[in-house]
């Protein structure tokens, strides 16, 4: 689950978060300009259509196969036997993002990585629950507002 860590910051690249806490609202941003600069990637706009094609994947307006499907993979043998997959792609930074998924995907981790479940959050994380059923980037935050609202939805009833 280490590489959907890798995953999960590159996503959160596009912070869509538009709610308020504590009377403060939330400014949203896109810093992938800041990643492409830190990770030297040459091509911004392979960059911006891989994010936007991983995100519309765990929307559920695709799959990860589809995402990755423009960046060429191939197998990688370990000295030990153990396959991987590897991106032979130009960028190293970009080809650790789409091997991560491609890895994911083949090792079964892949469902673990979420985009949040509330619809002013969406930021992406890998959910670390023992039943892999995690809703919210974090139940302080968006699974707390949630339960409130439910809560008193109920109560005015």
């Amino acid at each position: 689950m280490i590489d959907l860590r890798v995953v999960e910051e590159f996503l959160n690249t596009l912070d869509e978060r538009t709610f308020s806490r504590h009377g403060v609202p939330h400014e949203g941003a896109d810093t992938l300009s800041a990643w492409i600069s830190t990770h030297q990637v040459a091509d911004r706009e392979a960059a911006a259509t891989l994010r936007a094609s991983l995100r519309a994947a765990l929307s559920g307006d695709g799959t990860a196969a589809d995402a990755i499907s423009v960046f060429p993979l191939r197998l990688e043998a370990f000295p030990d036997g153990r396959l991987r997959l590897a991106s032979p792609i130009g960028n190293p930074a970009l080809a650790v993002i789409v091997s991560a998924v491609g890895n994911a995907v083949a090792d079964g981790t892949w469902h673990r990585l979420r985009l949040c479940a509330a619809p002013d959050c969406r930021w992406a994380f890998v959910d670390t629950s023992r039943g892999g059923n995690g809703r919210w980037c974090s139940m302080e935050i968006c699974g707390n507002r949630h339960k409130t609202r439910t809560y008193r939805t109920r109560q005015t009833v």
